[in-house]
């Protein structure tokens, strides 16, 4: 059973950074794609970034290109979101998701438990 923990979460003002972490336990990592999306109280969840399971590959949503960065170390199970120039909009609960394919389909991932983003003006 796939396993997927989140850490890295917390307030921040606006322009400054964070960094996000998942690890995956259960499975072999280099098995599967890692995403992240988000999600801010009254709204869907969306996509924000997914990388392949070997080839590095990545994808941004627009609203965060250019200014995150999602990378894997297939070493240590762990995916990363290096969020910089926050905005207050990207407040929300960030989740790490697993899938077997690529690209990432939101009904088909595994889930960590979640990291609350805060980004104040």
């Amino acid at each position: 059973q796939v396993q997927l923990v989140e850490s890295g979460g917390g307030l921040v003002q606006a322009g400054g950074s964070l960094r996000l972490s998942c690890r995956l336990s259960g499975r072999t990592f280099t098995g599967y794609a890692m995403a992240w999306f988000r999600q801010a109280p009254g709204k869907e969840r969306e996509f924000v970034a997914a990388i392949t399971a070997t080839t590095g590959h990545t994808d941004y949503a627009v609203s965060v290109k250019g200014r995150f960065t999602i990378s894997r170390d297939n070493t240590k199970n762990t995916v990363y979101l290096q969020m910089n120039s926050l905005k207050p909009e990207d407040t929300a609960v960030y989740y790490c998701a697993a899938n077997t394919s690529y690209p990432v389909r939101i009904g088909l991932c595994y889930w960590g438990q979640g990291t609350q983003v805060t980004v104040s003006s």
